[in-house]
């Protein structure tokens, strides 16, 4: 409605007023707050006339026997009242909307209406009256209505012979309703207690026209943000357009997915349900800034940023009509996240449906606090950084002094019933240039505060209006031990989609990470290399010239000459980005180890064991392991490679299972989630076991070392069946706790990368080294750290 901006909700509705000497007492309980008679006429938007009601008292108004009367402006001797019953009540401080007549024109429906009716109002001038009955009202003067004990309430509006007061509210037309202020004071005076404004209907649920027709709304409507956040996951007033939400604009964001966040100052005392929200305003800019107190007419919408991935949804008001009331208004203090309010529990356990439905339980579970929270005011207080600044400038906390510490300031994660509740994404609402460069280790001092958000990308996130100072940690990139000339060192690297058309610095970052910090293992088992022109997908599958340009870097570099095996795999069979054709490599100095040829490897040719004892060798090697098993389908197949050490065989074994693409987050509304890819990753698991299982009955003391990317932890089922009954152990886990991890994910330090190692080599002989140098920096070669073993066969 075209209405004077209140500083409190404003509902619009028409009372009559009887003339003076002729006044009939103020409403006490409902009385008619809006009257609009344009509907479907020339220029109008909303196809129907309608009277809206509503209640200031503290108590439910009931209506049944109630009607709503009509009766044009200058009624003559045939006129007569027409008449629309009502049932149910008008809630305290509610309102109710009796939908009416409706014209030949308009685009706009009501929102639902609480009752209907056929009454053809006058866009320009009619009285319409509250009658506590349903039989015609006979009055046709101000003084004889007044003086009817069944007139409740009474507008008069145009040139209406009928009114309250001094005269009838004046201004109606088709685009223009009549309406009280947002107290629904009654003096009985029509001029005073009505202006005219762009219609706003709004019916008992709180709904608006969907469209949001009339403009920015003038009034608080009957709901607040906590009603539509209810007290679980989801709004129950979905669906619905709301009208008049108060807040106060706490932060924008004015890229992306631009729109701003509102929070009542009012809180309820409910701690389930959350002051604040997203409004989304699309590709406009929001028109806001913080510190505006507005009311906000829009469609709830429950947004899931990644639905099919099982994530859970960001309540939203979409489409909205804002009015700016005031400026420069406090902004709600922050809820202050830490230790001592972030439970130990992280989500209710529904079996693996869907907790949406559940009752928020913010004292006992993080992800029902977070929720809680969302759209609010939050921030965290000298928080350690677990997960480096990104290329999309953002970096992980932990907020929880609790959370179980790696040994170089992360949080590792150590079980599926473990996940480190404290974890939260920080994002920046201000410039990306001004977005601390952070590394594991370092930590935000002071305060870094801004509403709590939710994407697909990590979950619930800190959208900070305000960043806390980073202060450096220090951390270094490790250099493994060096090895003894006894011993054989075996390395495992994924060195992310490497190809030719890289540039030189990631070469060489990766040739240095080899040399320096590895220092130039004798195999190294490589993952991720890309055939020779990487995504370009012409059927290319070779990837000689990108080995080819590694070693050089690594000879560039100081490190040796190396030699290197593979097997080209068929085109677009085993995964990866779609035309790179990834595949694994051995890397060899052959100053120190040599590689035994045996013919017959290729891309579809399963490798075997023959022999027995120290006779044992494969059928071919290089090879692959069953290449031909569904196990393996739009993955990497192992390629297997025997080797000769000071006169003694070793077989080794690259590994790329398949990725964790598909699987439910640890913050899905599904829980415990899904983690579907498990399944491919099992049956790969149970063909390598297999083959080795194969290996050691041909030779029981067989040397055997299986490395590389596994995608999976060391308590996943994948490595629990490459364990079982003793065939491989995962060295992992000899290592302490606060060591195990090679890759940094959503700010959970954790195992994907694993050397695993036949019974035949025993725990004296065994040498193993974690090496971080990418996954706790800003600046990567790649995201995963490389690992090393020593070995004395």
């Amino acid at each position: 409605m075209l209405r004077a901006c209140l500083p409190a909700a404003v509902t619009a509705s028409l009372v009559l007023v009887p003339l003076p000497g002729a006044l009939a007492a103020p409403s006490t309980g409902a009385v008619i707050a809006e009257v609009y008679g344009g509907g479907g006429n020339s220029g109008a938007s909303l196809k129907n006339d309608f009277i809206e009601l509503g209640n200031p008292s503290g108590a439910a108004f009931g209506l049944s026997g109630y009607s709503v009367q009509y009766l044009p402006g200058s009624p003559g001797a045939g006129s007569r009242w027409g008449v629309t019953a009502l049932s149910g009540s008008v809630a305290p401080g509610g309102r109710y909307l009796i939908a009416e007549g409706a014209g030949a024109g308009g685009t706009v429906d009501l929102p639902a209406a609480d009752a209907t009716g056929n009454l053809a109002l006058s866009a320009t001038t009619g009285t319409v009256a509250l009658v506590n009955g349903t039989e015609a009202l006979t009055c046709k003067t101000a003084a004889d209505c007044a003086a009817d004990p069944r007139v409740v309430d009474l507008v008069g509006f145009g040139t209406a012979v009928v009114r309250e007061g001094s005269g009838p509210v004046t201004g109606a037309s088709n685009t223009a309703s009549v309406a009280r202020a947002a107290s629904l004071a009654d003096t009985d005076d029509n001029a005073t207690d009505l202006s005219a404004g762009a219609p706003s209907p709004v019916n008992a649920a709180g709904e608006a026209p969907e469209d949001g027709s009339g403009g920015g709304p003038t009034e608080p409507g009957v709901l607040r943000v906590h009603d539509l956040q209810g007290t679980t996951r989801l709004s129950p007033s979905a669906g619905r357009t709301v009208a008049g939400i108060p807040g106060v604009v706490t932060a924008v964001r004015a890229f992306g997915s631009k729109g701003f966040w509102i929070q009542d100052p009012n809180p309820d005392a409910d701690p389930a349900t959350s002051e604040g929200v997203f409004v989304y305003t699309g590709g406009a800019d929001p028109g806001v800034k913080v510190g505006d107190s507005v009311l906000v007419t829009a469609k709830v919408t429950e947004y899931y940023p990644n639905g099919s991935g099982g994530s859970q949804s960001l309540t939203e008001l979409t489409n909205p009509q804002v009015t700016v009331v005031s400026s420069d208004n406090p902004v709600p203090a922050p809820v202050v996240l830490d230790g001592s309010n972030i439970p130990a529990g992280y989500a209710p356990d529904a079996g693996g449906g869907s907790i949406e439905s559940l009752a928020l339980e913010p004292g006992t579970y993080a992800l029902d606090l977070f929720e809680s929270l969302e759209g609010m005011n939050v921030e965290v207080r000298d928080v350690p950084v677990v997960q480096a600044t990104d290329q999309y400038h953002e970096l992980w906390v932990d907020a929880r002094e609790q959370d179980r510490r790696s040994a170089r300031g992360g949080v590792v994660y150590l079980g599926y019933d473990r996940p480190n509740p404290g974890r939260i994404k920080i994002q920046s609402l201000g410039a990306a240039a001004d977005f601390p460069v952070a590394d594991v280790g370092d930590r935000l001092t002071g305060a870094s505060t801004g509403p709590l958000d939710y994407n697909q990308f990590g979950g619930y996130t800190l959208a900070a209006t305000r960043l806390g100072a980073l202060e450096a940690g220090g951390l270094r990139r490790e250099v493994t031990g060096r090895a003894l000339p006894g011993e054989l060192s075996i390395a495992t690297y994924n060195v992310e989609n490497l190809d030719p058309g890289d540039p030189d610095e990631k070469f060489a970052a990766l040739a240095a990470g080899v040399v320096t910090n590895l220092r130039s293992p004798d195999i190294l088992a490589l993952e991720e290399i890309q055939d020779n022109n990487g995504a370009v997908n012409d059927g290319t599958v070779a990837a000689d010239a990108t080995v080819t340009r590694f070693i050089e870097a690594i000879e560039a570099a100081g490190g040796p000459v190396y030699d290197w095996r593979s097997v080209d795999p068929e085109n677009g069979k085993d995964g990866g980005e779609p035309g790179g054709n990834i595949r694994q490599v051995f890397l060899f100095n052959p100053c120190r180890v040599s590689f035994t040829d045996i013919p017959g490897g290729d891309a579809t040719t399963a490798v075997g064991v023959t022999g027995t004892g120290k006779r044992t060798s494969l059928t071919a090697s290089p090879g692959r392991i069953d290449p031909g098993n569904e196990a393996w389908n739009s993955s990497r197949k192992p390629l297997v490679g025997q080797f000769r050490f000071h006169n003694k065989p070793v077989f080794v074994i690259a590994n790329h299972f398949n990725s964790k693409g598909g699987d439910q987050g640890l913050d899905s509304r599904f829980q415990q989630p899904t983690r579907s890819s498990e399944t491919q990753r099992g049956k790969q698991a149970e063909a390598e076991r297999a083959f080795v299982a194969e290996l050691l009955a041909a030779d029981p003391g067989a040397r055997v070392v299986s490395l590389g990317d596994f995608n999976d932890y060391q308590f996943s089922p994948a490595l629990n069946t490459l364990t079982r009954d003793g065939v491989l152990r995962t060295l992992v886990n000899e290592l302490p706790e606060a060591e195990r991890y090679s890759y940094v994910y959503q700010g959970n330090s954790q195992v994907l990368d694993h050397i695993l190692v036949s019974p035949g080599l025993k725990r004296q002989h065994v040498r193993y080294d974690v090496v971080h140098i990418n996954s706790e920096f800003a600046d990567q070669a790649s995201d995963h750290d490389p690992q090393v073993v020593r070995i004395k066969p």
